[in-house]
């Protein structure tokens, strides 16, 4: 039996095209795009595709493009997560599956980041584990 491919899309907000330059003490020092090859080489059986946006508008035309299409949706708001209404309703109205992602550890970070206006409406939210938390949310959709 052959397992059908999982269509998965990575949304990325601001400030994440900076992501191997900006602070990577935080960030680590690997740009996405070398990260994204990496994950696809490593998952033949999903297909991924990745958007990137510092605008929340084309965030959300985003989500609402792919969130009936999709397998699930890896989302890494930035610092939309914790100030986007807009962003949350997006993912109420679609049907995909969203997992809530942060490359740093948004609890050992400055108090207003503690709060995600997006997360109760999401899957599931992996947080802190680096480049890696797209990867462990990525299995998420694999197993199920």
């Amino acid at each position: 039996m052959t397992q059908e491919m999982k269509k998965i899309q990575i949304i990325n907000g601001p400030n994440l095209n900076l992501l191997g330059v900006r602070e990577p003490s935080v960030y680590g020092s690997k740009p996405f795009e070398t990260y994204l090859e990496e994950l696809r080489a490593a998952y033949p059986q999903c297909e991924i595709s990745c958007f990137q946006s510092n605008i929340e508008g084309e965030m959300i035309g985003k989500i609402h493009e792919t969130g009936f299409s999709s397998d699930g949706i890896i989302l890494n708001a930035g610092a939309y997560t914790h100030t986007s209404i807009a962003l949350r309703d997006a993912i109420k109205a679609v049907s995909a599956p969203v997992v809530e992602v942060h490359v740093s550890n948004v609890y050992a970070r400055e108090a207003f980041r503690h709060q995600s206006m997006l997360s109760a409406v999401c899957r599931g939210v992996i947080t802190g584990f680096g480049m890696d938390s797209y990867r462990l949310a990525l299995e998420s959709f694999i197993r199920t």
